[in-house]
């Protein structure tokens, strides 16, 4: 994909094989109040920019508090 077709959001398939999750895992987290997940009818989004600073926060609170 170039520049201009390139996806803003990913699916939740996607997130749960960049999490290393299953897939009813990564709706359980969807679920959670601070991660960005959109729903749009019956699907859920999640925009990457939002995915990628909700994932840099959790790493930055696990080194803090040894927990993700």
């Amino acid at each position: 994909m170039n520049k201009q077709t390139e996806r803003a959001v990913y699916t939740m398939y996607e997130v749960a094989n960049l999490l290393g999750i299953n897939l009813p895992k990564a709706y359980e987290l969807a679920k959670a109040k601070d991660f960005p997940a959109i729903r749009l009818g019956r699907r859920i989004i999640v925009p990457k920019v939002a995915f990628e600073k909700w994932l840099l926060e959790k790493a930055l609170d696990k080194e803090s508090n040894g927990a993700l």
